[in-house]
């Protein structure tokens, strides 16, 4: 047996955030937004995807952000990504000490949810 991959990451939000998670996720960080089940619509929230990527925000009643626990996204423009949360409104916090091999920063969604975004350098010789 072995595990292959994850299928998608679940994020909270408080209910009624819908509207502010498309904003974000679609209009800022660019994924679309995949229609839930039926069976699973009913309970609020909302899907997005892009290529392998799927993020499902969920309603939690009793919401608290994640500020530790974190998805980390890969992109191939970082500076990018950097300017679009800036120009929304989102800060931008860079992360130190730095990873061999990865240019990132930190990032709160709308809800307070902490997400790393990443790019991929060359690493740099010891």
């Amino acid at each position: 047996m072995h595990i292959l991959a994850i299928d998608h990451v679940q994020i909270a939000m408080p209910p009624g955030g819908e509207e502010r998670a498309r904003a974000f996720y679609c209009g800022v960080l660019g994924l679309s937004e995949v229609p839930k089940p039926a069976s699973l619509a009913l309970r609020g929230g909302v899907w997005f995807t892009e290529g392998p990527v799927r993020i499902h925000l969920g309603v939690e009643e009793d919401f608290r952000p994640a500020r530790k626990a974190h998805v980390a996204l890969i992109t191939d423009d970082l500076e990018a990504v950097v300017v679009r949360c800036q120009q929304a409104g989102y800060p931008v916090f860079r992360d130190e000490p730095p990873l061999d091999g990865y240019s990132r920063v930190h990032i709160l969604d709308p809800f307070g949810n902490r997400l790393e975004i990443m790019e991929i350098v060359a690493k740099t010789s010891s």
